[in-house]
This record gives structure tokens, sequence and C-alpha cells, in this order.
């Protein structure tokens, strides 16, 4: 999945009608039941089988696809998983989950890993064997084609692994990689059979439902896989469709044209909570939000000044003011509840007289800086207008540039000073190798330094994982005192559901094995 959370794509057509239907309220409650508590349980009742589930998204018109290999949007994830298969997921806390891969041992150097599949089959009969799984990553690595897991595959060499049995294979690594599950579960690394190629016509996967048909831009139709290896879904049928504009989501929603909307914006539930026509289900800790300096150059190139803006940032009224509350508070560190992260750290707090002290030591007295964000995520333009506020207070004069929609990501990658920035789940492992070593593709702090590189290697080559995490803590550690993230909130993911729905989780973030898990929704 992405990074960020992807723009909604504006298209005319289906569900125009939708936006007829009259906005009625959203009831801030668990899938189809009164309760938090009963949301995360399923809802309260036996599962159910039967039925069409009607799932609304963002789209990306005629351009969409349903090869797996070029899964970007949300919606492309969201089919992808439901009619293939990965070696392994991520679980709620980002660590990797066995999926198609039954098992996973390393060497002692860390750099063979002997990985077994389970017993599975594809749509059209044929078992899934180790050489599927070589076709789908050589696919994946091939140099001509932008598929999206190709860097994650990197660290292996393709060339040296190969199959040691049907259900067993070798994986050659280029160094030694003590988080190479993570690489099994990287986004897009969807296996697909061997010779696969035309996937838009009648794609053939491993997945819990079955092709059925595919209007790209407007809907795909899915059927049950009953012979699905980890257990036959509850729905008969399955149909994603296309409706960009998030106003069109609820109100198809609420005029019942669909049971399932993504993507809802927290001043609409707010706005609709007592109503209680549909349900909300809230993703806790999907999306890191931030604003992001450049340590390597001026000003935030002193790390006082970086300490500084620490200092200033009130975390409440940003989560407050920018999400509308539907978030908690960060502390300069991303990945919060997952995996290895250093959650013993103590909250930072706003200190105004302590934030001065600093900006004087570093003769940033009266400093003056550009803020640049983007209408491009939710929340972006209500943070930047927050902190310039906060900023003020201790003497930081912040002026705000607003940047387009359409390039603002690749835009602030290597220009400014200062921006709003956020990001989807992933390992915290992931978030360091991809964003704060010295050769990272999105390094958009600017953080390089060979010790904290040389710490990353030393992490990936120590096998026991308590040690490895006490790596990852010493590297957290220095970023919480002189990274260029300053992390002020992680934002809920918000679904909206009709009231018969039963079995989404709320405990799985945004781009996690349970998100989109629509093998183990049922309608009551």
């Amino acid at each position: 999945m992405p990074d960020t959370p992807f723009p909604a794509l504006r298209r005319r057509g289906f569900l125009a009608a939708a936006g007829a239907a009259s906005l009625g309220g959203l009831a801030l409650t668990g899938c189809g039941t009164g309760t938090d508590a009963d949301a995360e349980a399923g809802g309260g009742s036996a599962p159910k089988r039967g039925g069409r589930l009607r799932a609304a998204f963002a789209g990306g018109g005629a351009s969409e696809t349903l090869d797996p290999h070029l899964a970007n949007l949300f919606a492309d994830v969201a089919r992808a998983k439901a009619l293939f298969d990965k070696l392994a997921d991520y679980g709620a806390d980002l660590s990797a989950q066995p999926r198609l891969a039954s098992a996973w041992e390393p060497n002692a150097a860390l750099d063979r890993w002997h990985v077994t599949l389970r017993e599975a089959d594809f749509h059209d009969g044929r078992p899934v064997t180790a050489e599927d799984v070589l076709y789908s990553y050589r696919r994946i690595a091939d140099p001509d084609k932008a598929f999206r897991a190709k860097a994650s595959l990197e660290p292996i060499d393709l060339a040296a692994s190969r199959a040691t049995g049907a259900r067993s294979l070798e994986f050659v690594l280029k160094r030694p990689t003590a988080e190479f599950p993570n690489v099994l579960a990287s986004f897009g690394a969807y296996i697909v059979p061997e010779g696969a190629g035309d996937f838009d016509r009648k794609p053939v996967g491993s997945g819990p439902f079955r092709f059925v048909s595919f209007a790209p831009g407007r809907s795909a139709v899915l059927r049950r896989n009953d012979a699905y290896w980890d257990g036959a879904p509850h729905l008969d049928e399955l149909e994603f469709v296309v409706a960009n504009e998030e106003s069109a989501r609820v109100n198809a929603l609420l005029g019942g044209q669909v049971e399932y909307a993504h993507e809802l914006n927290p001043t609409t539930a707010r706005a609709h909570e007592d109503g209680g026509r549909i349900s909300i289900v809230r993703l806790r800790n999907s999306a890191m939000q931030a604003f992001c300096m450049k340590t390597d150059r001026p000003p935030f190139d002193d790390a006082r000044v970086r300490q500084a803006f620490f200092l200033i940032a009130d975390r409440q009224e940003l989560v407050d003011g920018a999400l509308a509350g539907a978030g908690v508070i960060g502390n300069d560190l991303f990945g919060k509840g997952y995996e290895y992260y250093a959650g013993t750290l103590p909250q930072r707090t706003r200190d105004l007289d302590r934030a001065r002290a600093l900006l004087k030591e570093a003769g940033a007295e009266k400093l003056k800086v550009t803020l640049d964000t983007s209408a491009v995520a939710a929340g972006f333009t209500e943070a930047a207008a927050v902190f310039r506020d906060q900023a003020r207070e201790a003497g930081v004069t912040v002026e705000i540039r607003m940047g387009s929609k359409d390039s603002y990501w690749s835009d602030i990658l290597d220009s400014g000073t200062l921006c709003c920035y956020r990001s989807g789940a992933m390992p915290i492992e992931a978030h360091l190798s991809q964003r704060l070593l010295t050769d990272s593709t999105t390094n958009a702090t600017g953080w390089r330094h060979a010790d904290f590189d040389a710490l990353y290697r030393q992490a990936q080559s120590t096998r026991d994982r308590a040690e490895r995490g006490a790596v990852y803590e010493r590297m957290q550690r220095r970023l919480h005192t002189e990274g260029g993230f300053l992390v002020w909130g992680f934002a809920d993911w918000i679904v909206g559901t009709a009231r018969s729905v039963r079995g989404v989780d709320a405990k799985a973030p945004a781009n996690t094995l349970d998100w989109a898990r629509f093998d183990k929704v049922w309608l009551a």
C-alpha cells in the first residue's frame, strides 16, 4: 500500500445519483452494534453466510487494472488482496505474519532464508508452488517495469535463489537481513501463477474470492472461493464500486447503494455522529502526521533549532484542530504501538521558555521559515495554520506556502526546509531503511549519518530479537533527540458501514492484513 493515503481522483459516472441522498447521521459506534468492543469482537452475532457486499472506494479511472503488482490506490490493494495472497502480511503491530508461507528460517549468517509454503491452490485448481513464487518475484523485479514492490525485494539475489522442492525454496540475500519476513510481506508482493500476465480479463489468484467481472473505473465483481486455504468467505459475492468524492461514498452508504464506504473524513463523522443510520469503524494508528524539517540545510541543520520546534508544538491542539480529534498525539517517532517502537521514551510536551532559549543559543531568535503544505492530504492545511499560530508564541514567523496536489510529494522530497508530511502503516524497520539511511530514496529530512547507517546494519545482522530491538531503540532515541521528523500525531482511518455489516476489524491499521479483510465480513 501507499506510504501516504492517495487522493481521490475526480470522476463522473457511477454513483452520481448518490449525491441526491440526504446526509443523515453517522453513529460513532462499533460496526453494526452499539459499542467499539462489539465491533472488535465481530459485531456480537455469529457469522452468517450469503449475500453481496458492495464496497465504495476512490478509484483511478479508466487506467485501473487488476494486476496485483501494479496495486497503488487503496481500491487496487483491496481488490488485489481479495483475489491474491502474499507469502506474509503485516499484523496489527506491523510484524510479519505467515500467509502462503507457513514457515521461514534463516541460516546463521542471516543471508539465506528457507521458506516453506502451505498447501494452497490457485482458482484454476493448480497448486501454489515455489516456481510460482520465483516467477512472481522475478516479474516484480523486472527493470523495465514500475512495479511497486520492486524496491522492497532488492535485498534478494533472485538469480541465485532457487526452489528446493515443490513447496520449499531458498532465498539468497545480498546482505544479512534479520527482518527478511518484512520483505515477504511487502506491499504489492503478491504471488501469481507462473507465466501469468493478462490480469484484467480473467485474473487467477489464490485469494478468498474468484474473478467474475471488471469494468475499470466503475466496478469489479468477485465470487466466494469455497476452496480457499484459510476458509471460505461468508459472503457469496463482493463488489467494488468507484466513488471518488467522499460525499458520494457517504451518500451512497446512507442511500443503501453500498454497505461499506472507505476513507471518510473526521469532520463528516463528527458532524453526523448522533443519527445512528450507519456505523463508523475507526482504524487506529493508521497514519503518522508530522512536520518534516530538512536537517541538511539552514535553519534546521542546527539541532538546537530542531529541538526548539519539537518544544513549540502543542500536539493535542494539532490533533484536535487538524484531525477533529480523530487520532492520538505523537512523540516525534514513527510507528506508535508497532513492533520495536520505543514506547519507554518520555512523552515530549510543550515548553516555550526552553524553545526560546534554544533559538537564542542558535542565533535564531527572530526566525522566519516557510512551511510547505497542500490540500493533497486531509488535515494538512489545518495543521499548517495551527502550527503557524503556535510558532508565533515562541517568536517564530511561519509563512505558509500552498503546493500543488499533483506534485506535492515529489516537490517536498528535495525542496524547501519545512513541510507537512504523513505516512501510512509500515514496519519501523522499513521506515528506517526507506527514509533515514544515507542512501534512502525517500530521505525527506536529509538525515545522513554514517554511524546511524552502521546501527541499522548492526540491527539487520542481529539474530536475537531482543538484542535487535535494543539497537532499534538506540536509533529511535537519537531521532527523538535530534531527528528531523516532528511527529505530532497518529490519525485514525475512518470507514463507514451499513448497520447490517459485521466482522470489520477495528484493531487493524490501514495497509495491514485485517484491513479490508472482506473474507471475514458478513451481512446480518
